[in-house]
C-alpha cells in the first residue's frame, strides 16, 4: 500500500471499554491506522505545506498546521484558545463573532484527567461519555466534573484549578506506559473545596447557572499499543524527510515505533507525505 496526501490530525473514537480506533486523514483518503499496528511503515515528507485552513501553500506551519496569514486573522488561532480565561467576545473585539458564537458561547465541560499525572482542561464535547481531547492527550482516565455555559467561564474555572493541578500533558511520560488507575472522584472533591472561594466569586458575577458540577464516574481510555518505548526518541519531519519502523501502538496523537521512536503526527497537519506500508 502507498498513499501520498497533505495530512490533518489523527480522527480517534472511543466507545466505553472499547479501544480507540484511529483514522489518519491524507488528501481525499483516510487510513485505518489501527490494522497497520504490528507492520513496517516508512513515511517520506514530500516537502509541501499547505495550510489546513485556506490551503495556500506555505513554507512554515504555525499552531499545527495554519499558515501565517490565517494565524494572524483566524478565531480559533487567537491566543484565547490557548487561554480561555482571555475569551473577548463580550468586548466586541472577536476576530470571527460568527465562528465565535459557534464554538465559543454554548456548554464546555471542565474535566480532570490522568495521563500519567492528573491534569486540568476543558473540551466542549463529550460524545458517548467520552472526549476526543482526552484522547489527543493520551488520558488513560477522564472524569468531566463541571459543565459552564461559554469558554470564558470555563477558563475562569480552569484557572482557579490550576493553583492546584497541572493543565498541560507530559507527553514524555505518557508515552512511557499505561498509567496507575487513580480515583478521580477523590481528587475531584478535593481540589473543589480548595476552589470553592473562587467558584464562589464567578457565580457572584455570571450567575447562579454559571457553574453545574456533575456527578459522573470516571472512564477509563483504552489505546492500540503493543509495546512502549523505553527511551523516547522524536521525530522531526523539518530536520528527518523520513522514517520507518514496525508501528507499535498509537497514543494521543502519537505513533509510536518499535526503534523507541515516537512522532507526534498533529504537529505535521498540512505537511504532504507519502504513507508506504
Amino acid at each position: 500500500m502507498q498513499i501520498t496526501g497533505n495530512i490533518q490530525k489523527m480522527r480517534a473514537t472511543a466507545e466505553i471499554a472499547q479501544t480507540v480506533q484511529y483514522v489518519l486523514p491524507m488528501g481525499d483518503q483516510h487510513v485505518s491506522m489501527n490494522e497497520l499496528i504490528g507492520q513496517v511503515i516508512n513515511v517520506n515528507f514530500n516537502g509541501n505545506i499547505n495550510c489546513v485552513h485556506c490551503h495556500t501553500k506555505t513554507k512554515s506551519s504555525f499552531n499545527q498546521g495554519y499558515c501565517y496569514r490565517c494565524l494572524i486573522t483566524l478565531a480559533q488561532c487567537d491566543s484565547c484558545i490557548i487561554r480561555p480565561e482571555l475569551c473577548h467576545y463580550e468586548a466586541g473585539t472577536c476576530r470571527e463573532p460568527a465562528w465565535g458564537e459557534a464554538n465559543c458561547l454554548n456548554h464546555h465541560f471542565v474535566y480532570l484527567a490522568n495521563t500519567g499525572n492528573v491534569k486540568v482542561g476543558i473540551t466542549r464535547h463529550v460524545s458517548e461519555g467520552i472526549s476526543s481531547r482526552w484522547i489527543d492527550q493520551g488520558a488513560s482516565q477522564a472524569l468531566a466534573i463541571m459543565r459552564v455555559p461559554n469558554r470564558l467561564i470555563s477558563g475562569l474555572v480552569e484557572s482557579a484549578f490550576k493553583s492546584h493541578v497541572a493543565d498541560k500533558t507530559n507527553w514524555r511520560t505518557m508515552l512511557k506506559g499505561q498509567a496507575d488507575s487513580i480515583d478521580l472522584a477523590v481528587i475531584k472533591e478535593n481540589l473543589l473545596g480548595k476552589i470553592q472561594g473562587e467558584l464562589d466569586d464567578i457565580i457572584n458575577e455570571y450567575g447562579f447557572q454559571a457553574v453545574n458540577i456533575l456527578e459522573q464516574s470516571a472512564v477509563d481510555i483504552h489505546y492500540p499499543v503493543e509495546n512502549y518505548p523505553t527511551k523516547i526518541k522524536s521525530i522531526n519531519l523539518d530536520k528527518e524527510l523520513e522514517f520507518s519502523g514496525t508501528l507499535q501502538g498509537i497514543k494521543g496523537q502519537y505513533l509510536l515505533l518499535d526503534n523507541d521512536r515516537v512522532i507526534n503526527m498533529r504537529k505535521y497537519s498540512g505537511y504532504e507525505l507519502t504513507l508506504r506500508v
